[in-house]
């Protein structure tokens, strides 16, 4: 089904049924997710998300770069998170818009949207570098 919230924009931080790849039907449950790319189409608005997760915080791979609440505590504000989370851009997808990949989280930080938060200027450089690197080894 369309959903019924406004586009989100890059770098916005969203409550994602991020699919268990390589399938693309919902996942099982909802996750942070991070916004890379918005695309208009003409059967409606496609989202570049990364994959983002509470596990594994220990280590991170080329490709991830974490939020943490104690070493960022501006940037985990920002973004609305309940718990430390990292972001990996090797599991980016593109996914419509729509009311089966997104859903508003429960504690509703901007109202009945999907939107967590947003990432911090501060994030811009580990964020790059993630990028890039996860670029690099496709």
């Amino acid at each position: 089904m369309a959903a019924r919230w406004r586009p989100p924009a890059p770098g916005d931080i969203v409550w994602c049924r991020f699919p268990e790849l390589p399938r693309r039907s919902p996942g099982p449950k909802p996750r942070p997710a991070l916004v890379c790319e918005v695309t208009e189409r003409e059967d409606g608005v496609a989202v570049t998300v990364a994959y983002g997760t509470s596990q594994g915080l220990d280590r991170l791979h080329a490709g991830e770069f974490a939020i943490t609440r104690q070493a960022h505590p501006a940037a985990y504000a920002s973004a609305g998170l309940s718990f430390d989370t990292k972001f990996d851009f090797r599991q980016a997808i593109e996914l419509p818009w729509t009311d089966d990949f997104f859903a508003v989280p429960p504690r509703a930080p901007h109202g009945q949207q999907p939107k967590l938060g947003s990432l911090h200027a501060s994030m811009m450089r580990p964020a790059q570098a993630a990028y890039k690197a996860a670029r690099a080894g496709r």
